[in-house]
């Protein structure tokens, strides 16, 4: 009686304690993940050179630290999961997953192969920690899609619409303070003898990567409602073609002023770095936004008369005041 009080005890943890797993379990969770990180070896050295040799998905490398990070936040809802392995279910997502890796494999595709990495990950968790624990945690483990970089297919569907909008948005910006501007595909002329070329390093599709993975950090973090989350995220797009379109610009009176290598070391070393804090600034004054335009539900009611009333702020004694919306 005693030992089965004890494993029950090790499998619904307290408040103050932290998430044991029972000895047999440990042991049996550890040669898992040591054959899967084996099977898997050749696919994480290859996503981690194309990290460092990628300039567009540079950004990935930090979505494992972020994740990891983000557990930690939720540790204290994790305390109080039990642990309740499903092996039925983790083993036939982890046979999902190496259908994958095993068809990236075949035919080349590597994609495929990481994609199926994260998929044995969330296998992992659901195979060793259950249900309970993989549901607190399954947002986590879809945000490590966005250490994949984009398949070949899609990387070229999106680049191409992005170097166009960045052109045309530089232009559009430039013809404000140069009405001598002119395009010519993407090149922009800034004057008759000073051509700008806007390559497809320039379409900003690595600071579109950047901007989605910190706008899906912030809008896990963030107490808002899924609607104001999901705004969030979708923002990062436009958030980033803007900021791209302002580095472009600047880089152009650069040109001008000083020389096309001044230009050329702002644009993809100083202004990548200036424009991340800038669109997080962006991001927190739509926030801020929001709250002053968006009524939550809980502050808005009727009188008598079916008038809309809400509220917005509260008086030191904690009565809320009532205002009347037209």
């Amino acid at each position: 009686m005693n030992n089965k009080k004890n494993y029950k005890s090790s499998m619904s943890v307290s408040d103050n304690s932290v998430l044991y797993l029972p000895k047999p379990l440990i042991i049996v969770s550890l040669a898992v993940l040591g054959v899967t990180l084996w099977s898997y070896w050749s696919t994480i050295v290859v996503l981690y050179k194309d990290w460092q040799g990628n300039d567009d998905y540079s950004a990935g490398q930090l979505v494992p630290l972020i994740a990891i990070f983000l557990v930690w936040l939720e540790r204290k809802k994790l305390k109080k999961c039990v642990i309740k392995p499903c092996w039925i279910g983790g083993i036939a997502l982890l046979l999902i997953a190496q259908y994958g890796h095993f068809y990236g494999l075949l035919y080349i595709y590597e994609s495929a192969e990481r994609y199926a990495l994260v998929l044995s990950i969330a296998a992992l968790v659901l195979m060793i920690a259950g249900w309970q624990v993989f549901r607190k945690l399954f947002w986590i483990l879809s945000f490590l899609f966005l250490m994949v970089p984009l398949p070949g297919q899609v990387h070229n569907l999106i680049s191409g619409p992005l170097q166009n909008m960045a052109t045309t948005g530089s232009v559009f910006l430039l013809e404000v303070f140069m009405p001598n501007v002119t395009r010519n595909g993407n090149i922009v002329m800034l004057n008759p003898d000073t051509p700008m070329s806007i390559a497809e390093a320039c379409s900003g599709l690595r600071m579109l990567t950047a901007f989605i993975i910190v706008s899906a950090f912030i809008s896990y973090v963030i107490k808002r409602s899924k609607a104001h989350k999901i705004i969030i995220l979708l923002s990062s797009i436009p958030v980033a073609v803007i900021c791209n379109i302002i580095r472009l610009c600047i880089t152009a009176f650069l040109i001008l002023i000083a020389n096309t290598e001044v230009a050329e070391k702002f644009f993809h070393d100083f202004a990548g770095i200036v424009m991340m804090p800038g669109a997080v600034l962006l991001i927190f004054g739509q926030i801020w936004l929001m709250d002053r335009i968006i009524i939550p539900d809980n502050q808005v009611s009727t009188d008598n008369n079916d008038n809309v009333i809400y509220n917005r702020n509260s008086d030191k004694t904690g009565n809320q005041k009532l205002f009347n919306k037209h």
